[in-house]
């Protein structure tokens, strides 16, 4: 590429890359289409799979993919990023657009984040992705997550440039490269887990003005192909995305369970009391449907589809269980992801097999 191309490229594309080679080129090629996306560069993060190999077969079909090799993980570093890093450093545009492996990007996703970027005078643009389900685990946990995420990160609260509520989401995160560069990019918020949230708490209290929204649409997500994937992402998670303290972990586990089993004993007690089973039966259903149609009312609020009320009950028992795990995860002091161990909040990140 010539140094004039290079001053023409508008948004540089990083994808951090460890063992995603089911996902990896659907995502590439999602970007490598569009129009304002330069170049496409990819982290491979010491991956042991076909990832490299099926990113240097795209670099073959399109010249503005690259691809950049991560080396030993440096202590203080989460992979990823160390890894989005790396691909900063490598990138020429005005704009970078963070991005997983595991995302799809529709045509014009790009554009529309800029086109948000101009009308709000925003330097840091984020979309919460459409989420791809296709498990029965999958559409009981995520959509709950999301809707309790919902009530706690106000898309107008993080807008408002006079709130100091900040939050983005990595899947999506676009910034223009001179306010990366002036809040220290990744590498001010190294050892983060919730890196994404970081990272705009860093840009927006820096005076700078960040947008984030719905993006149903615009990119599209499956997170989790597996159950054990998806327990061991939400345990890294959810404790920070829910307060990161004891009570506030109370607070949610005592909100997700309680309506539950305070209508199973409900239903118990009135079984024992009139000895009748379908007096039990009628209990169990009221209480169920109660919790179903409350669930429904958040579910639309939050851009779901009300089908997925169905799963409100065994959705309510995986947050519990995972939050649960969060916690003690985040009070033993280390989490596992991707067969890394990090010490959680600490200064050190560690390439130690879990």
């Amino acid at each position: 590429m010539t140094e004039s191309e290079a001053r023409a490229i508008r948004v540089s594309a990083i994808v951090p890359a460890r063992n995603e080679e089911a996902v990896i080129a659907a995502c590439v090629e999602s970007l490598a289409d569009q129009e304002e996306i330069g170049e496409v560069i990819v982290v491979n993060d010491e991956s042991t799979d076909k990832t490299g190999e099926i990113v240097r077969e795209l670099m073959r079909r399109h010249a503005g993919v690259r691809l950049v090799e991560s080396k030993k993980l440096p202590a203080g570093w989460v992979g990823k990023n160390h890894a989005v890093w790396l691909g900063a450093e490598e990138a020429r545009g005005e704009w970078l657009l963070f991005t997983d492996a595991d995302a799809v990007h529709e045509r014009g996703s790009a554009a529309q984040a800029l086109r948000i970027a101009g009308e709000s005078c925003a330097e840091m643009v984020s979309f919460s992705p459409e989420q791809v389900m296709e498990t029965w685990y999958e559409k009981a946990l995520i959509p709950y997550v999301y809707c309790r995420l919902a009530s706690r990160f106000s898309y107008g609260e993080v807008n408002d440039p006079g709130s100091a509520a900040a939050a983005a989401n990595g899947q999506f995160l676009m910034i223009r490269r001179e306010a990366y560069d002036a809040v220290g990019g990744h590498a001010s918020v190294a050892g983060e887990v919730l890196e994404d949230v970081a990272l705009a708490k860093r840009v927006k209290s820096a005076g700078r003005r960040i947008w984030f929204g719905n993006g149903k649409g615009i990119v599209r997500v499956r997170m989790y192909r597996s159950f054990g994937a998806m327990w061991e992402g939400w345990k890294k998670n959810l404790y920070p995305l829910m307060g990161g303290t004891r009570e506030a972990m109370v607070r949610e586990f005592v909100r997700a369970v309680v309506p539950a089993a305070a209508t199973v004993i409900a239903a118990i007690t009135a079984w024992a009391w009139t000895g009748k089973w379908m007096n039990a039966l009628v209990v169990l259903l009221l209480g169920m449907v109660g919790i179903l149609v409350a669930y429904d009312g958040e579910l639309r609020g939050s851009g779901f589809t009300h089908k997925l009320a169905w799963y409100g009950i065994p959705g309510r028992v995986l947050f519990g269980a995972v939050l649960l795990a969060s916690n003690w995860g985040y009070q033993r002091g280390k989490l596992g992801w991707k067969g890394r161990e990090y010490p959680v909040g600490g200064a050190q990140a560690s390439n130690r097999k879990p």
